[in-house]
């Protein structure tokens, strides 16, 4: 469980409740490989489709594993609309905002990559595909109404650029801990060696959360500065780090190596003597944590967000910045240079 972050554990419990043509599907992409953490973040779409069909009598089922590939087939274009304007309707109600065009896209692609599979690459006992029909080919994904001038402005007072970079780990290593209580301090100090690399390499890298949680002691190269990476594309890639987070990171690798365990985590958590690898959750908390202390409450991604931004200021390369963040194009990082050009006209207002 340790070196899948969780995620395969989950995965299984899903496969406990999913049809055997879920399954089937899940296995077919392990052995592409999609990464685990993909493959859990699809699992808990369909765990809602399924689980809306049965509720909204579209299938009349006990549980989730009896709808059958005839039943998924025969789902309405309507229905399916009606699904997705339920999740819509839901993500308002619990996040008080209409904004929520990348959740209901990854939601409607997941059921994309299901039906396409189940229409395309299946085989049954007489060498057809499972299904003929594909609903979700009539579901298209919206794409985002906003330009890269919004969402520049968006992060405008998010990112951590030029010193604020370095003031806030300094922050963290020796700021933080006034105001805590007793309790807190003691349990600050024990990870801060920890999170303090964590910190470092996010802003020293570009790395995304998932790929610095699969990062094994192995993959460090703390000599050249580099580390060997998973990326969600499933490929293996090995990036720079700048040499900034070296001490932090120097620091915490050497305490870890003293950790008595079977994993081979690099960021691990120790709870009652269990070491084990850290997950998303805990670093997305630890990342909101200290950033709210220093400044604003920020993301994992925000922080990916402020390495980009400082590398192309300094290099003006959109393809360097695309390399080390694991891109497949230039495009995505075209919102970096009007970042910049948001911090020049910040710069500028305050001559």
């Amino acid at each position: 469980m340790s070196e899948h972050h969780g995620y395969q554990n989950n995965v299984n419990k899903f496969m406990e409740e999913f049809p055997f043509y879920v399954n089937e599907y899940i296995q077919s992409k392990r052995t592409i490989p999609l990464s685990i953490a993909s493959i859990y973040a699809y699992c808990l779409e369909f765990r809602k489709y399924l689980l809306w069909l049965n509720a909204s009598h579209i299938t009349h089922h006990d549980n989730i594993k009896a709808i059958t590939l005839k039943e998924l087939e025969n789902v309405k274009k309507r229905e399916l609309e009606e699904f997705v304007l339920n999740e819509r309707l839901r993500l308002e109600e619990k996040c008080g905002s209409a904004t929520h065009t990348s959740a209901i896209n990854r939601t409607i692609a997941a059921l994309k990559s299901l039906y396409n599979y189940l229409c395309e690459q299946t085989e049954d006992e007489h060498g057809k595909t499972y299904m003929t029909r594909n609903v979700s080919r009539l579901i298209h994904i919206r794409k985002k109404s906003e330009t890269l001038h919004y969402r520049a402005a968006q992060l405008e007072g998010k990112l951590f650029l030029g010193d604020e970079t370095r003031d806030f780990l300094e922050f963290v290593e020796r700021d933080y801990e006034e105001g805590l209580s007793n309790r807190q301090k003691t349990s600050f100090r024990k990870n801060k060696l920890r999170d303090l690399a964590i910190l470092s390499l996010f802003l020293s890298s570009g790395i995304r959360c998932s790929e610095l949680v699969g990062i094994n002691l192995e993959h460090l190269n703390i000599i050249e500065n580099k580390v060997l990476v998973f990326r969600k594309e499933a490929k293996y890639d090995v990036i720079q780090i700048a040499k900034f987070s070296h001490q932090y990171i120097q620091d915490y690798v050497e305490s870890r190596r003293k950790m008595i365990s079977e994993t081979h985590a690099l960021f691990v958590t120790d709870y009652n003597g269990r070491i084990r690898r850290i997950s998303n959750a805990s670093i997305n908390k630890l990342v909101a944590k200290y950033s709210a202390a220093y400044k604003v409450r920020v993301t994992p991604h925000t922080l990916r967000h402020t390495f980009a931004s400082r590398l192309y200021k300094v290099s003006h390369s959109q393809v360097l910045v695309s390399n080390q963040l694991g891109h497949s194009s230039t495009k995505p990082t075209e919102l970096y240079t009007h970042i910049v050009s948001a911090e020049a006209k910040d710069a500028l207002s305050k001559l």
